[in-house]
């Protein structure tokens, strides 16, 4: 199966495109309302000068007898509108009844819905002879009965308008063309030299040796990189917590394996002298046979804790029952207890009861069940006087929702300054005569904090003596 991967970003890439391609996308748009701004600009003083002609033939419109409208333009005057080398100019004059005094029979007539009103000039766009041409007309009152209106137009096409708005065009954006690039290459510097505190932290760490592990400066970068460093320190924090607790780790173990390593070796020498009698043969195979389990136990508490501290079956988890899985616990450890005398018991909720149903890691869940146990058996001691019991227990919990996990002996117990102190690996509490390697409650807690429980340490017979140990595991719902 082809496994598609996101294509690495340049932050400085990505940087330079959120501030350029709005800059690029505006530029166009910015053009586009120069055009319209310079078409008004230009367009202002072609429409005085219309408004100027239109009022000026508007006086040389009079009423002559009997009781009719006359226009009269002098020749220079008609010679003068004609003469624009670029634009042609029309003009129209017509009477109270619509009938034309002079100029252009042609010339579009104010639209149909708009009612003759004695007034100022008014302007609008229209067509003539397929040109686009700007009208400028007057509704002229006369002197006759009635007061009614003749009308005057002066019509202009717009090729001087066209010229002008491109040349306000030109003026305006052949500088942008200039400084756009400008514009890109300052942004490109500026960007440049705001991202280099990043290379200079870059070099700074690549600079570092393998086992240099110290914070960084948090004050040599900039604000916004500051929350990045500190969240850098505090992994390299960690991982110095973590590298120093793996060399203690590889340190305790190794030193666990010396002694019976040590004794492996010494008793199969002196299986070899010449002259072993069998009593001594059988003896030193004794001891071997003591040490290898004691090697293979310690070296499986260890592969154990391993696993536990990895967390890497944790996102297995589902519903599992806790009265099974202890119950399955302690039938298995039954064989142990008896060989040292001790009567191992179940007492609690038998298997799908209400409040015993918890989520987590059931292979996990059994390691942490019978490390308990193993530790209650092996440091309790059984003598007539005094025979060893150790009862195990899953109920809900009573002051919660949650279900817990107990396992009582009545053995010499754990002094309360050293409850905090047992969980830590290869550490074991003072005055206690068995042989043991110091890691079964680290591997409970572990487990204990992957499930989010949590482990209790408690004397379990307060007023007797001995006092025992009650260990009580709390998961939450």
């Amino acid at each position: 199966m082809k496994i598609f991967q996101r294509e690495q970003r340049s932050l400085f890439g990505e940087i330079l495109d959120w501030m350029l391609t709005p800059l690029l996308l505006l530029w166009p748009v910015s053009l586009a309302l120069t055009w319209l701004v310079a078409q008004g600009i230009a367009g202002k003083p072609f429409d005085r000068a219309l408004e100027y002609n239109v009022q000026a033939l508007s006086q040389l419109l009079v009423v002559a007898q009997p009781n009719q409208a006359q226009f009269n333009l002098p020749l220079p005057a008609r010679e003068i509108m004609r003469a624009d080398d670029s634009d042609q100019v029309y003009y129209q004059v017509r009477g109270v009844r619509g009938e034309l005094l002079s100029g252009d029979t042609d010339l579009p007539l104010p639209p149909a819905d708009e009612k003759p009103a004695e007034g100022g000039v008014h302007l609008r766009d229209d067509e003539m002879r397929g040109l686009d041409v700007r009208v400028a007309y007057l509704w002229v009152p006369l002197d006759l009965p009635g007061n009614p209106l003749a009308l005057v137009q002066v019509a202009e096409t717009r090729e001087k308008r066209s010229v002008l708005a491109a040349e306000i065009i030109k003026g305006v954006m052949l500088p942008q063309f200039v400084i756009l690039p400008l514009a890109v290459l300052l942004v490109w510097l500026a960007l440049a030299r705001g991202i280099r505190p990043l290379k200079r932290l870059e070099d700074r760490i690549r600079a570092r040796t393998s086992d240099d592990l110290s914070p960084l400066d948090e004050k040599a970068v900039p604000l916004e990189v500051a929350p990045l460093v500190s969240s850098v320190n505090d992994l390299l924090t960690r991982l110095k917590d973590s590298i120093a607790t793996q060399k203690r780790f590889l340190a305790d173990a190794a030193h666990q394996l010396k002694t019976p390593l040590a004794g492996l070796r010494m008793q199969a020498d002196l299986a070899q002298r010449e002259g072993t009698s069998t009593a001594e043969l059988k003896r030193s195979l004794q001891h071997i046979g003591r040490s290898s389990i004691r090697a293979t136990h310690t070296v499986n508490q260890l592969l154990a804790l391993a696993r536990a501290e990895n967390g890497s079956v944790s996102p297995s988890l589902q519903e599992c029952d806790l009265a099974r899985l202890t119950m399955e616990v302690v039938r298995d450890s039954v064989p142990r207890a008896l060989d040292k005398r001790i009567d191992l018991g179940y007492d609690g909720g038998q298997p799908g009861s209400p409040g015993l149903q918890i989520r987590g890691n059931p292979t996990l869940l059994k390691e942490l069940v019978r490390n308990l146990v193993d530790n209650a058996i092996h440091y309790t001691p059984s003598t007539d006087a005094h025979p060893g019991v150790i009862t195990v227990r899953a109920l809900p919990d009573p002051e919660g929702q949650g279900s817990l996990l107990q396992v009582e002996d009545n053995g010499p117990g754990i002094p309360a300054a050293e409850h905090a102190l047992v969980f830590q690996p290869f550490y074991r509490a003072l005055g206690t005569e068995a042989d043991g390697s110091g890691l079964g409650l680290s591997i409970v807690q572990e487990i204990a904090q992957q499930h989010n429980a949590t482990v209790l340490l408690e004397d379990a017979h307060p007023d007797a003596v001995p006092v025992g140990l009650r260990v009580t595991v709390r998961f939450a719902t």
